[in-house]
């Protein structure tokens, strides 16, 4: 089948695939860029194992380890996505001049120039994360900690990721979104919930009370239910989070990871739940197995699920930030930003391409609805990719693994 007869069969749905083409192209996705590394960064010592609930497994040949290999990575990672991109750094990223290195509560925009400039050569904005993780002041809490010592330490780290993202946003023109998440938690049962949690909260007052322009950085706060050696108690829960972002709205949002809640819970039901009350909420996309485990995003049907709600929610208008959110070493890394990037894109043209059925809905002609949705599933969306693909100048499904491999025998196989 043709595009132009898949065209025509969404067009008898009262579908205009054109529509959905274009809308798509519009839709910024953040690359991350602790995909290429194992979430290592430039600023710690590489060999030293991940602290804070972060753990990469596997151990792939072809890790970026110096600032130019990711940026060359990330080259060709867009060279085989379609639509528009923006690039989500860690302050763990920063690049520092030779002979020279500051810890993270000195971190400047200086130290992200280079990000700037790779941004604006390949048309991208930049989304940016304080790293309150693998470093030697995790006493094993930072923001939450009672050593007043370490917390300040952290909440002048935190600021001076404001002061990042502001740059970042006025650089490049574009909205920063700036997450704040710590794996600050206890591996047993603590004596004392509420403490940590109120110094958690003050500690993020003082860094969101860094001079900052709303319209330009959102600053995010995300939750998690676990993590490793955080079993039993994480500091900044869903309540914890949700609760701080409602009551500042004026000055941050909430973000939600896929991967940080239970199991049982789906984050494609939180996002109208969360628009119903935010104006603008932020979204980790990843692929949780059983825990945070963060493996590659499939095509799968929470995925969809997640973009339909997005596009339902009339979240492609500026009201859902999306990012992507995982870090597998068992893989080529090149293929796996591919992969999760063209999977979030498929849900999302999926999502473009499902007619308004709110009208049965309403109606309560539920048979029309179940069995619409089921017929909706053998749709030729396939042709209408690969027309998308096609638009945007980069290899349709079934071409673009061969230019990874090539690109692995003649770049990531001499890293080895």
């Amino acid at each position: 089948m043709s595009y132009t007869e898949a065209k025509e069969k969404y067009a008898a749905l009262g579908v205009d695939t054109e529509a959905a083409l274009t809308k798509l192209k519009t839709v910024p996705l953040s690359l991350h860029c602790w995909q290429g590394d194992d979430v290592r960064g430039f600023d710690t010592d590489p060999t030293k194992p991940l602290t804070g609930g972060i753990q990469t497994t596997g151990s792939y040949p072809g890790r970026a380890r110096t600032p130019q290999e990711p940026m060359a990575d990330i080259e060709e990672v867009l060279k085989l996505c379609p639509g528009t991109k923006k690039l989500n750094l860690h302050a763990s990223y920063a690049i520092f001049a030779e002979g020279e290195w500051v810890d993270r509560d000195k971190l400047e925009p200086k130290h992200f120039a280079p990000w700037v400039d790779f941004c604006k050569k390949h048309g991208l904005g930049a989304d940016f994360n304080p790293t309150f993780f693998s470093h030697p002041k995790c006493d094993p809490l930072t923001l939450s900690s009672p050593n007043e010592e370490t917390r300040r330490f952290w909440i002048e780290h935190g600021r001076a990721c404001v002061r990042i993202s502001q740059y970042l946003a006025e650089a490049l023109g574009q909205v920063c979104t700036m997450n704040i998440w710590t794996g600050d938690g206890f591996k047993d049962i603590p004596t004392d919930r509420l403490g940590p949690r109120m110094r958690y909260k003050e500690s993020i007052d003082e860094i969101l009370s860094e001079p900052f322009d709303f319209t330009k950085v959102k600053p995010c706060v995300e939750s998690k239910v676990f993590g490793i050696g955080v079993e039993s108690y994480t500091v900044g829960s869903a309540e914890f989070a949700l609760s701080y972002a409602a009551m500042n709205r004026d000055k941050c949002i909430p973000l939600m990871d896929n991967g940080h809640y239970h199991p049982t819970e789906v984050v494609s039901d939180k996002i109208p739940a969360l628009l119903t009350f935010f104006p603008e909420i932020a979204l980790h996309i990843t692929r949780p197995v059983r825990w945070d485990s963060d493996h590659v995003v499939l095509f799968d049907d929470e995925t969809k699920e997640l973009c339909k709600e997005i596009v339902r929610c009339g979240g492609l208008d500026g009201r859902v930030y999306l990012a992507l959110d995982y870090f597998d070493a068992s893989v080529n890394r090149i293929a796996a930003w591919v992969t999760g990037f063209r999977n979030v894109q498929k849900a999302l043209l999926n999502a473009l391409l499902t007619p308004d059925m709110t009208a049965e809905q309403n109606a309560g002609n539920f048979t029309d609805l179940l069995v619409r949705q089921e017929e909706l599933k053998t749709m030729p969306f396939g042709e209408v990719w690969a027309e998308y693909c096609r638009r945007c100048g980069v290899p349709e499904d079934g071409a673009w693994l061969p230019l990874v491999w090539a690109y692995e025998k003649n770049i990531l196989e001499a890293r080895a």
